[in-house]
């Protein structure tokens, strides 16, 4: 089974172009999910069956997984099937007809204006650290990309003059992004006196670099963020795709279509941008309640 993990994980990097982090995801659930069939007594796939997968969805619901994470699950073990009949490794998939747990769309947590401007002047400006982290934040918030692009850019992948930044997104779809102008001014700023001073080999074409002189990491960034939402006393819990939810949400409270902020983030379906929708919704409803005499 570990042969066949393989070779479907290596069909979604090639023909899907999926990111590492999803295939790592893929990869993941399905060495869980042939575990589970080995200590059931199932030595080859073709021997594993529709009641096999309903148990191993029982267990993680009895081991207290939720509901978004069996629904994962379930999406993995349901391309998985479907690859190995592609493949002819399998004449039946039966995950034909399980349903897929509903998962209930929790509203994202978002900043407000004042927070997120407290946080966004936290770092300090007088060194080359302070500068990369000013730069990062501004550039998020900016944009609204995701926290593994603003780490995946690359020097040449912001163009200053012309105020744009480019990006990669998922399925490898190439987007085109437009900065503002406090995001140019501390990209600049960073560039012409932070990155040179970060920078230890010449080769590096990466635009955020750590002390190492390397491209920062995903991690890296989480450090970062939480530090400075702890100094502007930011009591909302915080995570690296905070700023990308609040980027979207200020966009539509003032205006902006939906279609442009999808285009920006980078959504294949509307659908899923159409949750900053509900956000705005709650936000005006809050104001009613806490401004109307008679609401």
């Amino acid at each position: 089974m570990d042969s066949l993990i393989d070779q479907f994980i290596h069909f979604l990097a090639v023909e899907k172009g999926l990111s590492p982090n999803t295939l790592e995801s893929y990869q993941r659930d399905m060495v869980a999910y042939t575990s589970y069939l080995q200590e059931q007594g199932v030595v080859r796939i073709e021997d594993s069956a529709r009641t096999h997968i309903l148990g191993y969805l029982l267990l993680l619901r009895e081991k207290g997984r939720a509901t978004a994470t069996l629904s994962r699950n379930m999406a993995s073990i349901r391309a998985f099937y479907q690859f190995l009949v592609r493949d002819k490794y399998l004449d039946m998939d039966p995950s034909i007809h399980l349903e897929t747990p509903k998962i209930e769309k929790r509203l994202p947590k978002v900043l407000s204006i004042e927070e997120v401007e407290r946080l966004l002047d936290s770092p300090p400006v007088n060194h080359p650290a302070g500068l990369r982290d000013k730069a990062m934040l501004e550039l998020l918030y900016a944009t609204g990309i995701r926290v593994s692009e603003l780490v995946s850019l690359d020097v040449a992948d912001v163009n200053l003059e012309m105020g744009f930044v480019k990006c990669m997104g998922k399925g490898s779809k190439e987007r085109i992004i437009p900065l503002g102008s406090v995001a140019i001014q501390m990209v600049r700023h960073y560039m012409l006196a932070g990155r040179p001073k970060l920078i230890k080999g010449k080769d590096e074409t990466g635009l955020f670099l750590n002390h190492l002189g390397k491209q920062i990491t995903r991690q890296g960034f989480w450090k970062i963020i939480k530090r400075y939402a702890l100094k502007a006393n930011i009591r909302t819990e915080i995570t690296p795709h905070t700023l990308r939810h609040s980027f979207a949400t200020h966009l539509l409270e003032n205006g902006a279509d939906l279609r442009s902020v999808q285009e920006m983030l980078g959504h294949a379906d509307i659908s899923t941008t159409q949750i900053y929708t509900h956000v705005t919704r709650t936000r005006i409803k809050d104001i009613y309640a806490k401004t109307h005499p008679r609401a």
